[in-house]
């Protein structure tokens, strides 16, 4: 078994090469900040880049859908694929975690076996068995984690120690969350999805900090294009102390994937506006924000949503759904006996920014 010493690490964690690579990562970060405030409801980027996150991090462990399960997953029309529910469980436990960090300022470990249940739909806990190892593609053990379930427990009391008290560790919050990445995947406590539970702690923890005010920075992308490397820096940990390697890493995902979602977000800003002009000048009647909001908080959307979200009849959201998809703005289509409507161009922009 490989020994994993407790937190803080022993070692110089601020080299000169992190503390540059931290000022851009900052400044871009800051920027993604800005621009989420510009989008004028935060439940559109919440619901929207949770689902892409979803799919992109479940790709990380090979768990793959497409797009069109996965939206129908989220507007409940019974889809069979099984990768797709993991991946909604996914977006569902990250929107469950954002609600308690908002509202508990804190991120404890009774919060994150929380998350865990809800992405993989079971109360297992924390690992108390003997037995897990990870292996490579060519079935190589690389690591052995904590088998004890008592070391467990104490790796976690303090890691949860570290998360939340900043008197414990004085360094950069975003070293701190590449520390508090390594130490979660190395201490694998979970006997099933500790990936998945690792990368909504990063983005959580970002949340924790005040660095972004939303959860939409997700490094599932950056990690998916460079799964190599990524292996790689956490393996330079385990064997040979190289923490500015694993630092460097994340860090630079940071600043591309806050470049890109930057990108994203004017560009979702840019089709709302346009939405926007379409509806008003040529469906004066129907037009008002809420409708526009239903219109991007997930690119399909069902007569059902406008029911519920603008309090009128099953007959009038559909003669509203229809009116837009005649304008060309969605693509109506039916599963079964139910309707749903497309936003292609949303999907389009979705694409472009995640390949």
């Amino acid at each position: 078994m490989d020994k994993l010493n407790i937190l803080p690490p022993n070692t110089e964690l601020e080299t000169p090469k992190v503390l540059k690579q931290l000022a851009k990562s900052h400044r871009y970060l800051a920027e993604l900040k800005g621009s989420c405030k510009t989008i004028p409801n935060e439940s559109i980027l919440i619901d929207t880049l949770t689902l892409q996150e979803a799919k992109d991090s479940s790709e990380v462990e090979n768990i793959v859908t497409t797009h069109d399960d996965l939206y129908k997953e989220h507007i409940n029309l019974n889809i069979k694929n099984i990768s797709a529910k993991e991946v909604y469980n996914y977006a569902t436990g990250l929107k469950k975690g954002f609600q308690i960090v908002k509202n508990e300022k804190l991120l404890l470990n009774k919060h994150i076996l929380s998350i865990h249940k809800e992405l993989l739909q079971n109360d297992a806990g924390f690992r108390t068995q003997a037995g897990t190892k990870l292996i490579n593609s060519s079935g190589e053990v690389v690591y052995t984690p904590p088998q004890n379930a008592n070391d467990v427990l104490e790796l976690m009391a303090n890691l949860e120690k570290y998360i939340n008290d900043d008197d414990f560790s004085d360094v950069d919050d975003l070293v701190k969350m590449a520390v508090i990445h390594y130490q979660f995947e190395s201490i694998h406590p979970f006997y099933d999805g500790n990936g998945r539970t690792g990368r909504i702690i990063n983005i959580l923890y970002l949340v924790l900090k005040g660095l972004l005010d939303i959860p939409i920075l997700y490094l599932s992308r950056y990690i998916t294009q460079n799964k190599a490397d990524y292996y790689k820096v956490l393996q330079g940990v385990r064997k040979h102390n190289d923490w500015e390697s694993l630092i460097l890493y994340l860090l630079k995902g940071v600043e591309v994937i806050a470049k890109q979602t930057i990108d994203l977000v004017e560009s979702i800003k840019n089709l709302m506006s346009e939405y926007k002009n379409k509806l008003r000048t040529d469906l004066p009647k129907i037009y008002s924000q809420d409708l526009l909001n239903i219109l991007f908080k997930t690119p399909y959307a069902k007569i059902e949503f406008l029911e519920r979200e603008l309090n009128i009849t099953r007959q009038t959201a559909s003669i509203y759904l229809n009116k837009i998809a005649d304008l060309g703005l969605l693509e109506k289509t039916k599963a079964g006996k139910t309707n749903y409507y497309i936003n292609n161009r949303l999907i389009d922009v979705l694409m472009n920014v995640s390949s």
